[in-house]
This record gives structure tokens, C-alpha cells and sequence, in this order.
């Protein structure tokens, strides 16, 4: 159900574009109006030859979308965008109380939203084996690592592993983003959680993720937005924060807003509200008066540090996507449709040559977790961080080693390979 480049060619204009090392420019604007856009006949009636093919409630993971709703970057790179504002992490490691912790927790959940891309767009969906590496440099002078690896293909799932060793901060998670047409939306369900461990106090929160919906695919304007209800838990303090992303319904209601509350048990301590995009309130039950929570206009997006796209691995996230970007930011649809099909291809090919050769593809940065939580978890969650020197050096050496196995050197398949791989295909 691909879409080919002569059936975009002409939408070229209609599809705005983000740099994806400049993420300023994906930040929502005060208005919540960046996450919407008008298509014209043109790509409407792309999208209404796909739509025509489904039923309500279809699986569109492998329904291939056209282009021009593609964010030039991958998911693999999209994760880091709640691990920005790290300065509300490492506060956490300052703060005695373990309400107050828990309270500091809360907002750097709701700090990494309104990095969006303009329009309605989705992130490169990772192929098997696709990673994604940065550093973190801190004004404090400290230093944070992250590591994303596709674990999954089908179904999807993105396994990570961020750590500011100085601070003791470990974060492992993974998202298995399951796609359902809706009718006149689609719903991208964020299954999966993180988890974020803070060594100092010896305290793990559970963190999920909201659901992400596209609106107006066939009536109105297309806009995105989250929804549905989070639920943030401190088990060994007995902290729970349960936070609403409310929709904005068909008649009425604002975009991007937000509702919650912050309990010890089944005491509300806190109420929160606002606007993810924008400014959030705190107040507890019996005040009048709410006060300033976080205004994440005012916050600074620390930059991500990465290697250039030459010096990068072939299943590094930039450089295996590297030419689709060209196409969407500078080169035009046509040329990235032409690229995308040759990774989807060519990640078909390989993974039928694994088959026929036998060879048994396992993650290389996560092993299979008997925590509950994960499905896979980074061994580097091992660490102690006692000697946060030591510990560094330990997490460095690991993310940024080169690999030692074939299966995680080559992606792309030589043209005598993937021709023998077709051979193989016609035999059977």
C-alpha cells in the first residue's frame, strides 16, 4: 500500500518542514497553533486512497504512509526531546523531602511536550537494529549519555538508556507505539514506560507516556494533539500523579490543556492545570490561589551533542536516514521517497538474508528484562554509581564502542547481495 514519488511529487509545497537539529523552531507556539495544518485537494486526496482501504480500529503500522507527513527525524532521535531540560533532573537529586522530589518528577514529565514538529507530522519509524547516540554537557559541568536501539521491528519498540553519572541518574524505558485509524482520526497509542531511578535515595518512578492523536483526516482542519490519562508512580513512597492530556472536543474546549493530581495514598496533595504548549499551575485542594508551576517558554533546550552524520555507524539513526532528511528539508518529496523506499527495501532484504543464512538477530546496547516493567533493559543499568568517575568512563566505553559483530556493521545490502536474496525468494 506504498505511495509512490509521482503521487506526492505535486504536494511538495504544501508540506512545511522542520530542521531536525534546530529544534527552536519545532517549539508550540503561545497561540497552539503550530500543530495544525490545511491540506489542499492534492495530498487530501493521498491520504482519502489509503483511508479508503481500512476499517475502524485497523493496525496502520504497516500501512505506508506518503512523505509529506514525515518528520525529518527518526524516532530513535524523537525520545530525547523529554530528556532537554535536564536541570530538572539533577534538581531532583537536591531535594530532601520525597513529596517535593516526587513533585520535581511531575514536571520534568511535562517539560519535554511542546517540542513538536509544525503541521501534523510523524518521526522516520526505526528499522531493526537502527540506533540513535548523543551526549548531554551540563552548566554544572556534568555530562549525560543516551543510547536508543530499534529492539523490535514488528511489532515496533525503541529501547533506550539515558544516565547522568555525576548525579546518579539512570533512565531506562522503551515505547511500542501501536497506529489505529480512528475514522476521522488516528490514534497512536503509546504502549511502554520509563523508568527513572534516582541512586542517592534509592527511588525508581514509573513513567508512561500519553497517547498522540492526528485529527481531521477526512472532515476539518488536521491537527495533532495528546490525550488520555497518565499515571506516574513512586512505589516506595506510595506517590502517585495522575495527569490528563484532554482533547479538544468536536463543538468546543482549547487546545493542548492539561489536568492532574499529585496524591500520597488516596490524599490529593496537589492540583495541577494549564497548558502542556505553554504555562502549567500548581495549587493545593484548599487554596484559592494556584501558582506557577513551570513556563516551559522560558526554559532552555540543552543541545544535543552528535557525531556528524560521515563519522556515524551505517545504523546510526542520521546517517542511515540522512538522504530522506535532504529530501524533506532541502531536495524535495519526490527524492525523499526514493530514499525512504530504498531503506525499506533494502531492511526487507536483510532481514530475509538473516532467514536464509540462519543467523539469529539479537539487540546489541539491551538484553531481555525479567523486571515486569521493560521488555528489554540496558545491562548498563547494572552500574553503581558509588565512583561516578568510574562510572562514566564504564557508560562511555559501552555506548560509544564500535561494534563487534557483523550483524550490527553493515545495513546496506551490495547489489549482487540483494540480488541472490531475490534468487533465493523466486526458488521457494
Amino acid at each position: 500500500m506504498s505511495t509512490t514519488a509521482e503521487e506526492v511529487k505535486k504536494v511538495e509545497a504544501e508540506s512545511p518542514t522542520v530542521d531536525p537539529e534546530n529544534k527552536d523552531e519545532a517549539n508550540s507556539s503561545e497561540d497552539d497553533t503550530d500543530n495544525k495544518v490545511v491540506l489542499s485537494d492534492e495530498p487530501k486526496s493521498i491520504i482519502m486512497g489509503i483511508i479508503a482501504q481500512l476499517r475502524k480500529g485497523a493496525d496502520l503500522h504497516r500501512v505506508t504512509l506518503p512523505t509529506f507527513v514525515l518528520e525529518p527525524r527518526s524516532m530513535t532521535e524523537r525520545i530525547t526531546d523529554f530528556l532537554r531540560h535536564p536541570d530538572i533532573l539533577i534538581k531532583i537529586t537536591t531535594i530532601d523531602d520525597p513529596i517535593d522530589r516526587f513533585v520535581e518528577v511531575v514536571k520534568y514529565f511535562l517539560a519535554g511536550w511542546h517540542i513538536m514538529p509544525k503541521g501534523v507530522k510523524k518521526p522516520y519509524n526505526p528499522v531493526l537494529g537502527e540506533i540513535f547516540r548523543c551526549k548531554f554537557k551540563h552548566p554544572d559541568g556534568s555530562e549525560a549519555f543516551y543510547v536508543c536501539e530499534q529492539t523490535s521491528h514488528h511489532p515496533p519498540m525503541s529501547s533506550f538508556f539515558y544516565s547522568v553519572p555525576q548525579h546518579g541518574i539512570k533512565v531506562n524505558g522503551e515505547l511500542k507505539p501501536k497506529a489505529k485509524f480512528l475514522g476521522n482520526s488516528a490514534a497512536t497509542i503509546m504502549q511502554g514506560t520509563h523508568s527513572v531511578y534516582i541512586t542517592k535515595f534509592d527511588e525508581t518512578y514509573l513513567i508512561p507516556m500519553p497517547n498522540v492523536y492526528a485529527r481531521g483526516i477526512l472532515i476539518g482542519t488536521m491537527f495533532m494533539e495528546y490525550g488520555d490519562t497518565v499515571t506516574i508512580k513512586c512505589p516506595k513512597n506510595d506517590l502517585t500523579a495522575t495527569i490528563e492530556f484532554k482533547t479538544k472536543g468536536f463543538f468546543g474546549g482549547g487546545y493542548n490543556n492539561i489536568s492532574g493530581k499529585i496524591l500520597k495514598g488516596k490524599e490529593v496533595l496537589y492540583q495541577l492545570s494549564g497548558k502542556w504548549s505553554s504555562v502549567m499551575y500548581i495549587k493545593k485542594p484548599k487554596d484559592k490561589e494556584k501558582t506557577l508551576f513551570i513556563d516551559i517558554r522560558n526554559e532552555e533546550l540543552t543541545p544535543l551533542l552528535v557525531e556528524p552524520n560521515e563519522k556515524q555507524e551505517e545504523f546510526e539513526a542520521r546517517r542511515l536516514w540522512e538522504e530522506v532528511t535532504v529530501g524533506l528539508t532541502k531536495k524535495g518529496l519526490d527524492y525523499a521517497t526514493e530514499k525512504k523506499t530504498a531503506i525499506e527495501d533494502n531492511q526487507r532484504l536483510l532481514v530475509k538474508k538473516r532467514a536464509d543464512e540462519g543467523v539469529e538477530w539479537k539487540p546489541r546496547f539491551f538484553v531481555p528484562s525479567d523486571d515486569g516493567i521493560h521488555s528489554f533493559i540496558s545491562p548498563l543499568d547494572k552500574v553503581t554509581y558509588e565512583d561516578p568517575v568510574a562510572a562514566q568512563k564504564t557508560i562511555v566505553d559501552a555506548i560509544f564502542s564500535e561494534p563487534t559483530e557483523d550483524i550490527y556493521k553493515k545495513f546496506w545490502l551490495t547489489e549482487e547481495e540483494a540480488k541472490n536474496v531475490h534468487l533465493d525468494e523466486k526458488k521457494k
